[in-house]
């Protein structure tokens, strides 16, 4: 039975090995004196002073292994003097304290008595020391690794019980034997009990640098989270929404109640009205009800105050001719009431377009040879055509800080490594399947080898030739995967413990290093590994992914850049084999990734789906020529539909079904006459795909023309630009021909069937500077005797002098709205709103030029009863029938717009709803917009079936780390120490605030710093690397201490470099090397390879993290390198990158040193750190250009303010249903709301200007303002309200639906939804808001037209288009009243 007493061992000596270590002897004999004064020398080196007199329990040889195994751990430690004196003091008693049997009794041996060796220990240590032992080491940082050095001494410790059990468990770099650490044990033993070093002592052989002693570091304040920042709030709402809902309901609830009482008291006075008529014996017509004259239309009477007439206010006929009169002669002739208000811009732009309408309509061949000439020069400038593809120039400024930044590293750092990652899951589509199996393993090793064997085409470059090397040239390339860990080779594996060995590397890196010398991580190579829910540690063979990443080399030297591009394309083609076969060969399902994938899947052809832009345009000209068809001059012939339903009719006439007044050859004939005559010679067909073409040559020439002054293009402008030409140009389109028949009725061939011919044309352009108004009240020539037949060229004219002024309105504003995008710093935006507003821009030449020219060739053709699309057949004419024919030529939304819409929008009652509904909207939209996000998805910049897809799912599912990210520090003089004290954070004399302390201190608050890992400190890796303890690092020849020893020198002949300094090497620095020498030790430190001797060795992680000059005599710059956390969302990138930026900031600031940030993804995030003011500033400018152009072309600035604000509303309405579609804002989101606003004044703007030239003139405090203002708004719905709706809003609607059916989620997201919604906000703002709001607050307005359009509009009215407000149709005479509006 052992003795267990004071000065008594329990073992000693070699008796054997295990794992290529000794294995001791039990020895239960008394403790002896070293054999040597070398032994005891050694003894006190390696233990310390406590050991240098008196018995031990160890042998020379056994100190000689501690030493050995001391300096593996000393490269880890040894900056912490507490943890390393505590670790020494620990194993040291173990080994040779002279009372060792009082704490350790042998528990198993192996082998013979005689040569038996220790098989396992009971070692008792007191708790007191064990947590103090644990706590001195347990924020020491092993920077090479960006780890904790616990993390590969003692993997998954949480506690001394923790790390004990991994120090004494049995492995091959561990333990050679079984120690195991009971809590109790026989009486005779008792805890090794010795007094713990705490790194927060003063004494210099305990105390420790901030890096690795929390304790005695600076404390940051807490810090939120980025977004996170306390906001005021009331209950779930926000102190802003809980507002608004509170405003709008008590103001909702007001307005009501003040309603409701206003009905009240209106119905007691009409009551009251009521008994005093009825008391009344005779008749008075000087009593009105209140009703009566609300009621009353706006007419003579009502203007006679302000006219020089004789006319009376209460003369009972004048207001009752007024009620039937209308807007006609009572409202708007000047010689009847007064001459209306003049807009000079609008009669000088009115004058302009009708010289260009002359000259256009007069010479249209001319016309089309100059304007075909200057596209065709345009279209020269396809020689310069080329697609921007690089995704860094595509979405980022070239004055972006993130890229000057970016370049600036890659400079002086070289690019950042070319990642080629693949993710393998077991197949099946479970996922909570392990991913880890021998038979996987197996198959997955035999996919490396042909990985690296993989030889490109046409050179042969192979993995070797393009990875990475750490170690140099000859070394082995950088490749993360599990298999590293057991060098690729299964027979370093066991069939049966396979699982157990890699749980053990997975726990201890360090004990499996690659080939490549640095420890992996398990999170680098296994993915989505599940955490035990009771302690919490990670589980590692339930990973449901491998992660295999190659590291290839990037440059910025186009040639061998092209190498390795050239064997990822073949690294891609046989990884795209690998995952189709892998669910049949392994049960695996592999997903992957490549350096030229991105940027190949993001300019893939399949994202520019061409079937779709010529089904756009098919559909658009379809619909173009039914619409444009749908009108006609004359208003004798149907419509197109109208023709289907005489045809019809016609052939139940000659069937006898139907009876007929007229013989049945004239039936036949009028049937076959309005199928096949009317329809092919008043459809537009033509006119239709000739505006289509214009739409395409403005597209082309404006790609012509920036491609010659050297403006890129890109794959969106390629996709989208076509889709928005097309619905904004042939909105122009309608508006022409709708006007051209108008004045087609009115001064066409047919217009004699409705009034008789009068005297010879009259053009406004002969007035000179005189005023239309002046020139008809001149002459003193009735409306009616205006009336004459006008050429065709005239009538075009005359159209484009109407409505031009109205297309200039809409066109500026969307260019210059689309212009605005170009202040968006992001190239793609900016090529994109350029490209954008040139195409407008050329379309809108085009069509006030070129297609007015094809208008009255048009116009000629149909008047000469030719066939549409085959104009050399010319169809007899016909005699008109017309009992048989209808007297008017209204379409159906005309008709509704003026018999329903909007008589009934102008009711009170309506217009209060609509207001408080708008609020709603308004208020509604201001909340969601609160939840609207930043970011962009990049898988939405990719085809919906691009294998990048599932790949980008993987990162976000299983990745376990997050992006690298380098803090770069310029113009540090290292040489000095006051510049390495800035730097450093190993020493305790580092600054409490240089750069490696503070950002040891953000990593503790990784909430709001987004930062996990220790930093990998350069400065402080490399002065330990002077540590004469860690022996194999820095070696000089003993001969010549100026020359560094090699690999291959003798041990015998080197020495450390700093043995004999004195001072010597301490935590302090006092000493440690300065200028020259400091520089002369860097450059040899620089490429020494790392090994598991050294491994502070700086080239193989220090290698690219200095910028020297040339001579290498100073560092101009280094990174200091850390990890993200794992970032999952776009909200955790913006987050990230904002703090990054922060920290740098807050050290430039602390430090006085130049600091940025740099990680991969930094340059595409950039952008969201300022977009919320680029996007109030753009839509800023945006708005107020708006005012600014409409309330010039208007003449108005309250109605340019009212369209301002209708606009401003619109786009908001859009944010808000960007939160609810979840489109976040980012560069191209705001591009879109630019264009939102653009194309919402076109909702707006024809019928803002049909207001304000429908006015009498009346001030708008006038007794009767509000009559003449709802009468305007009437006028103005009847107008061009059908235009807006049919002409803008169909055109729009079915442009955009198209691309419902693409395959880029990009488009169907950014584009698809966001303009679906701007279709249908802007007209509903446009076409119901916008006309009440102008019936209430409108400018006050103008004459519109001249003398002769005036009577044009009056015939159109009265006859064909029956536009007199407020009167019933021919065919709803008997409710005539209910079509007033109620006042």
């Amino acid at each position: 039975m052992d003795l267990h007493e004071r000065g008594r061992c329990s073992m000693r000596g070699s008796c054997g090995f295990n794992n290529g270590k000794p294995l001791p002897c039990p020895d239960n004999g008394l403790a002896s004196e070293p054999e040597d004064d070398d032994a005891r020398s050694l003894l006190v080196q390696t233990c310390g002073a406590d050991y240098a007199e008196g018995s031990v329990c160890c042998t020379n040889g056994q100190v000689e292994a501690l030493s050995t195994n001391f300096q593996q751990v000393t490269a880890l430690i040894s900056t912490c003097p507490a943890c390393w004196n505590n670790f020494r003091d620990f194993f040291c008693s173990f080994t040779c304290s002279p009372d060792q049997s009082t704490f350790l009794n042998v528990t198993s041996v192996k082998g013979e008595a005689e040569k038996a060796a220790v098989k396992s220990v009971d070692f008792l240590v007191e708790s007191t020391f064990g947590e103090g032992f644990y706590g001195s080491c347990q924020y020491v940082q092993a920077g090479i690794s960006n780890s904790f050095a616990l993390d590969l001494m003692a993997p998954g410790a949480k506690d001394y019980k923790g790390l004990f059990a991994k120090l004494g468990q049995e492995s091959v770099l561990g333990s050679p034997f079984q120690i195991n650490f009971p809590e109790s044990a026989a009486q005779e033993l008792a805890p090794l009990n010795l007094t713990p070093r705490s790194c927060t002592d003063s004494a210099l052989d305990s105390r420790c640098p901030c890096v690795d002693c929390p304790a005695v570091c600076p404390t940051l304040p807490d810090l939120p989270p980025p977004g996170s920042e306390s906001s005021c709030s009331v209950g779930s709402l926000s102190c802003l929404s809980f507002v608004l809902v509170l405003v709008y309901s008590l103001a909702t609830a007001g307005f009501l109640a003040g309603y409701t009482l206003q009905l009240t008291l209106r119905k007691r006075r009409e009551r009251r009205y009521q008994r005093i008529a009825l008391s009344t014996d005779t008749a008075s017509d000087n009593v009105l009800s209140p009703v009566a004259r609300s009621r009353g239309l706006v007419g003579a009477s009502s203007l006679t105050p302000y006219s020089d007439g004789d006319n009376s206010l209460g003369g009972q006929s004048g207001q009752s001719e007024s009620r039937h009169l209308g807007r006609g002669a009572s409202l708007l002739d000047p010689h009847e009431t007064l001459q209306p208000r003049q807009y000079r811009l609008n009669t000088i732009l009115r004058r302009a377009f009708y010289r260009l309408g002359v000259v256009c309509a007069g010479y249209p061949w001319a016309t089309f040879a100059v304007m075909f000439t200057l596209v065709g020069l345009l279209n020269l400038g396809w020689q310069r055509f080329d697609i921007e593809t690089d995704p860094v120039r595509l979405w980022v400024g070239p004055s972006s800080d993130s890229k000057i930044q970016k370049e600036y590293f890659d400079e002086h750092f070289g690019p950042f490594y070319r990642p080629e990652q693949i993710f393998v899951t077991a197949g099946g589509g479970s996922q909570d399947v392990p991913a880890l199996s021998w038979d996987r393993l197996k198959w997955w090793l035999g996919v490396e080898d042909e990985i690296r064997r993989l030889r490109s085409s046409p050179n042969g470059y192979t993995l070797s030739d393009v990875c990475f090397k750490p170690a140099g040239p000859e070394g082995a390339c950088v490749a993360q995967s599990v298999t590293a860990w057991f060098d690729r080779d299964l027979d370093n594996l066991d069939p049966e413990s396979w699982k157990e060995q890699l749980t053990e590397c997975a726990k201890s890196p360090v004990s499996c290093l690659p080939d490549f010398m640095q420890p992996l991580d398990p999170a680098f190579v296994l993915g989505g590994t599940p955490e035990d829910l009771e302690t919490g540690e990670k589980r590692h063979m339930d990973s449901r992914s491998l992660v295999i990443t190659y590291v290839v080399n990037d440059s910025l030297d186009p040639a061998k850049r092209s190498q390795a591009e050239e064997w990822e394309r073949s690294l891609r083609a046989y990884l795209t084999e690998v995952a189709r076969l892998a669910p049949q060969t392994s049960q695996s399902e592999v997903v992957f990734s490549t350096g030229v994938s991105l940027e190949e899947e993001i300019n893939k052809s399949s994202n520019l789906d061409t079937r779709i832009v010529i089904l756009s345009y098919v559909i658009m000209f379809l619909y173009i020529s039914v619409a444009l068809g749908g009108g006609s001059a004359d208003p004798d012939r149907p419509s197109v539909w109208q023709s289907v339903s005489h045809s019809t009719k016609a052939l139940l006439y000659s069937l006898g079904i139907r009876k007929s007044n007229l013989p049945p050859e004239n039936t036949i004939h009028y049937g076959v006459y309005s199928s096949l005559s009317n329809h092919f010679v008043t459809s537009k067909a033509l006119l239709g795909l000739f505006a289509i073409g214009l739409v395409v040559l403005s597209v082309s020439s404006s790609v012509g023309f920036f491609s010659a002054i050297g403006v890129k293009v890109t794959l969106i402008i390629a996709e989208v630009i076509p889709f928005l030409v097309l619905a904004v140009g042939v909105d122009n389109v309608f508006i022409l021909v709708h006007e051209l028949d108008r004045q087609n009725i009115a001064h066409g061939p047919n217009s004699s069937t409705l009034v008789p011919d009068t005297q010879s044309s009259v053009s406004p352009i002969n007035f000179n500077e005189r005023t239309l108004i002046d020139s008809s009240r001149e002459h003193s020539v009735d409306a009616d005797s205006l009336r004459q037949h006008l050429s065709p060229e005239e009538r075009v004219a005359r159209a484009l002098a109407k409505m031009g002024p109205s297309i200039l309105l809409s066109s500026l504003t969307e260019i210059v709205a689309f212009a605005l995008g170009a202040l968006v710093p992001m190239p793609a935006v900016r090529n994109f709103s350029l490209y954008a507003a040139g195409s407008v821009l050329l379309n809108a030449i085009l069509q006030v030029t070129v297609f007015i020219s094809a208008l009255v060739l048009d116009l000629r053709r149909t008047e000469a009863n030719r066939l549409d699309c085959f104009p050399c057949i010319k169809v007899p004419s016909r005699i008109a029938l017309v009992d048989n024919l209808p007297l008017t030529n209204q379409g159906a939304i005309t008709r509704f717009f003026r018999r329903y819409y909007a008589p009934y929008l102008l009711k009170r009652p309506v217009k209060s709803a609509v207001l408080v509904f708008f609020s709603g909207v308004f208020v509604a939209s201001i909340i969601s917009i609160q939840g609207l996000h930043l970011g962009f998805d990049q898988r939405l910049a990719l085809p919906s079936d691009s294998y990048l897809v599932p790949y980008f799912n993987a990162v976000d599912d299983l990745l376990q780390v997050g992006p690298p990210v380098y803090f770069v520090a310029k113009g540090v003089d290292v040489t000095q120490r006051k510049g390495q004290q800035l730097l450093c954070n190993g020493f305790t004399t580092c600054r409490p605030d240089s750069i490696g302390n503070i950002l040891e201190a953000e990593r503790k608050r990784p909430a709001s710093s987004f930062i996990t890992q220790p930093t990998a400190s350069w400065v402080d890796d490399f002065l330990k690397w002077l540590n004469p303890q860690v022996a194999q690092c820095c070696r000089v020849l003993k001969r010549d201490p100026s020359t560094f020893c090699g690999e291959k020198d003798r041990p015998r002949l080197c020495r450390a470099c700093y043995e004999d300094a004195e001072p010597g090497w301490n935590i302090t620095m006092d000493g440690l090397p300065e200028g020259p020498e400091f520089m002369r030790y860097l450059n040899q430190w620089l490429i020494s390879p790392s090994s598991q001797d050294c491994p502070l060795a700086g080239a193989a992680p220090y290698g690219t993290a200095l910028s020297l000059d040339t001579d290498r005599e100073h560092v101009i710059a280094s990174h200091f390198r850390t990890y993200h956390a794992p970032l999952k969302s776009q909200d955790d990138f913006i987050n990230a990158f904002t703090s990054a930026h922060r920290i740098a900031d807050d050290l430039t600031r602390k430090t006085g040193v130049e600091v940025f940030p740099y990680s991969l993804f930094y340059v595409f995030f950039d952008q969201y750190a300022h977009i919320i003011g680029i996007t109030e500033e753009v839509l800023g400018l945006g708005l107020a250009s708006v005012l600014i152009v409409t309330a010039a072309l208007l003449g108005s600035w309250r109605t340019g303010a009212i369209v301002t604000c209708v606009v401003a509303l619109t786009v908001i309405n859009v944010m808000g249903v960007m939160s609810i579609w979840g489109i976040m804002l980012n560069a191209i989101s705001l591009v879109n709301l630019v264009i939102s606003l653009g194309i919402a004044v076109e909702f707006c703007s024809h019928i803002a200007r049909a207001f304000m030239g429908a006015g009498a003139g009346l001030p708008n405090d006038h007794p009767g303002g509000q009559k003449e203002r709802d009468e305007r708004t009437w006028v103005a719905l009847t107008d061009v309200g059908p235009a807006v709706l049919s002409g803008i809003t169909f055109t729009k609607l079915i442009g955009m639906s198209v691309l419902a059916l693409t395959k880029s989620r990009l488009l169907e997201i950014y584009y698809f939804r966001m303009w679906l919604t701007l279709i249908i906000s802007g007209a509903m703002h446009g076409l119901i808001l916008l006309p009440v709001v102008l019936s209430l607050v409108g400018g006050q307005g103008y004459a519109l037209e001249d003398a002769d359009e005036e009577w044009m509009t009056n015939v159109t009215r009265r006859h064909a288009y029956e536009y007199r407000p407020f009167v019933g149709d021919d065919d709803d005479s008997i409710n005539s009243a209910n079509d007033r509006i109620p006042l």
